[in-house]
């Protein structure tokens, strides 16, 4: 089923940046809801547009009861879960939303997360605990949507949801209208006894009108009966960050065991809207005339150490108070006291020599923490394509700080 280009324009008028790429990515549709694939999912965050003209293909009954059939279980999962489903599977957008929340929280939120859905304190989630957050993000999303023609934002809603929503139902918050940062900041703010159980009394009807996923087959089984501890769960958010990353770091290793700390600072750079970046990668060069390569385990530990930034930023700002910078040594010890992540010194010193510009061996806060910062709140704005990849973090970041 293509859609009619006019209509998908029009449509797209309506649509916040988030619903605009779920939309773009998406390739699926059944009974009126647009669905990705793990495939679509991964291009969604690897990659600027999509490799292949837009279409939604409309999927039978049958179809989708096959795909789910097939679906593993959640102690089969790994971390090329993602890629072996390959097109075999279907994503919500709610779960879209989801998934990338669990892309750029420390391993250390997921204990947080996975309390979050266990409203009952039972240290096991069933598939209604989950579905609770069905009715969180859609209500998040009702806040931020952009104003216009109400029918075209119910149809929005129903390609997006799987069923009409009401304006006006569900979040109570006491008489106050919060507005989150991020979609990680609603799932926070939602945990009061009294909102889960408002939303709780919903969750039945929502499960009724609503499809099975890939996701909660892969969580909950065929029956959806099963439930889910927070090992598991744990293994599947830690299995899916090494996913994007393996992927991330293969699209420039060109089958070698190493990347180029060349090409690790391209990835850097582009998390930011830094306008003359050729000035950091000069003089990367010429410090680091010899190439010694940055392998997977030095990506992956430092990626994580990104995602503990806020704490990092607590450390690095007393620094910087005292009005000190910071040598290599220094750093590598506040990263490990702030965020328990070891980098090492090859790691280290690539990064000193990419952001330490004015080269006296120190880091400064304005140095890094100001550029890192900077990627945080830029959504859409400034992305400018610097190499032949797009780096997944970019996309993700841009997904869930845009305004």
């Amino acid at each position: 089923v293509t859609e009619n280009r006019s209509d998908l324009e029009d449509l797209h008028l309506y649509a916040t940046p988030r619903e605009q790429r779920f939309r773009r990515f998406a390739s699926l549709e059944f009974e009126g809801q647009l669905y990705m694939t793990p495939y679509d999912f991964i291009q969604a965050v690897t990659n600027d547009e999509p490799k292949r003209a837009k279409q939604w293909r409309s999927l039978s009954k049958q179809e989708l009861n096959q795909i789910l059939m097939e679906t593993p279980p959640i102690w089969k999962g790994s971390s090329k879960l993602f890629r072996n489903l390959n097109e075999k599977g279907v994503i919500s957008y709610t779960e879209y939303l989801f998934l990338l929340c669990i892309l750029t929280k420390p391993h250390a939120g997921f204990r947080i997360a996975f309390n979050m859905f266990d409203t009952d304190g039972n240290e096991m989630v069933d598939k209604k605990e989950f579905l609770v957050l069905q009715e969180i993000f859609r209500k998040k999303n009702e806040k931020r949507e952009r104003k216009g023609d109400e029918e075209k934002r119910a149809m929005l809603r129903l390609q997006l949801y799987g069923y009409h929503t009401s304006t006006n139902s569900v979040l109570k918050t006491g008489g106050e209208d919060l507005v989150p940062r991020s979609y990680w900041d609603t799932l926070r703010r939602s945990t009061s006894q009294a909102l889960f159980s408002d939303l709780a009394e919903r969750a039945d009807d929502i499960s009724s009108s609503l499809s099975d996923t890939t996701l909660l087959v892969h969580f909950f089984g065929k029956k959806g009966k099963a439930e889910l501890n927070f090992e598991d769960f744990y293994r599947f958010m830690d299995n899916l960050q090494t996913e994007v990353l393996e992927i991330e770091f293969l699209s420039y290793s060109n089958g070698m065991n190493t990347i180029s700390e060349e090409d690790f600072a391209h990835i850097l750079l582009r998390y930011t809207n830094v306008e003359n970046t050729s000035s950091y990668l000069e003089n990367m060069r010429c410090r680091i005339p010899e190439e010694k390569g940055i392998t997977f385990d030095e990506f992956r530990s430092f990626f994580q150490f990104l995602n503990n930034l806020e704490d990092f930023t607590i450390a690095m700002q007393m620094y910087n108070f005292a009005s000190r910078s910071i040598g290599q040594d220094e750093f590598k010890r506040a990263v490990y006291v702030a965020t328990g992540v070891k980098l090492s010194p090859h790691l280290v010193n690539t990064v000193f020599k990419i952001f330490d510009v004015d080269r006296d061996d120190q880091l400064s806060y304005k140095e890094f923490i100001g550029i890192m910062k900077d990627r945080l709140n830029r959504g859409f704005r400034g992305y400018k394509p610097i190499q032949r990849y797009t780096t997944f973090k970019s996309c993700v970041r841009k997904e869930l700080y845009s305004r």
